[in-house]
């Protein structure tokens, strides 16, 4: 049997092309058997219809014993060469033969450090891709918040606008005169607050 890999053949024929020979030769093989069985069966039946011969089944079975060895060793060497021959014109793949997927091999060849430098780059960029994304989900983050400190501004404008139209109903038209006008009494309060507690302290401390 050959020893050659023939991995390509292996590939396009979806098995080995030593174990389609190792079949063949296996089923050649039980054939003969069931041959040499056949044979012996019809010579036995023939050594029963004749009594008086002086063949015995012994004899019977060392002479087809015999006789197998002897086209064994004739059948391996005729399929020594018949498997020689297949392995060499049926079963073998040409070297300048191409399969369809590996004709892409021929059409972009690339050495191996022409290769490593396209991991290389495919890997860089998978980083850039990544780096990217992560910038967009941070934006996106970014926009939200953006998002959310509008909405209180509009809130506070919206405050603002009712605030002006409820000083404008009370005869103030000036949104700031009308904080400086709430400042001035607060202050006005405070002091008047300030006063009314150093009273009281002092009622308190002639009372004792």
């Amino acid at each position: 049997m050959s020893v050659s890999p023939m991995a390509y053949e292996a590939q396009f024929f979806g098995f080995t092309p030593q174990t389609c020979m190792l079949r063949i030769y296996l089923a050649f093989q039980d054939y003969l058997l069931e041959m040499m069985a056949v044979v012996e069966g019809v010579v036995l039946k023939k050594l029963e219809a004749s009594p008086g011969g002086r063949v015995s089944r012994l004899d019977v079975r060392k002479s087809t014993e015999k006789f197998l060895r002897f086209m064994k060793d004739h059948f391996d060497q005729l399929f020594g060469k018949m498997e020689e021959v297949l392995l060499q014109l049926v079963l073998s793949i040409p070297p300048h033969v191409l399969l369809p997927e590996d004709r892409v091999h021929r059409q972009y060849p690339y050495s191996r450090e022409q290769f490593q430098a396209l991991q290389d780059e495919a890997s860089h960029l998978q980083q850039r891709c990544r780096a990217e994304a992560a910038a967009g989900q941070a934006l996106r983050a970014e926009l939200q918040e953006q998002k959310a400190v509008q909405a209180e501004l509009e809130r506070i404008l919206q405050w603002f606008e009712g605030l002006e139209n409820t000083c404008r109903e009370h005869g103030t038209s000036n949104v700031r005169e009308s904080f400086a006008f709430l400042t001035q009494n607060s202050k006005k309060l405070q002091d008047v607050l300030k006063e009314v507690k150093e009273k009281s302290k002092k009622i308190k401390r002639g009372d004792e």
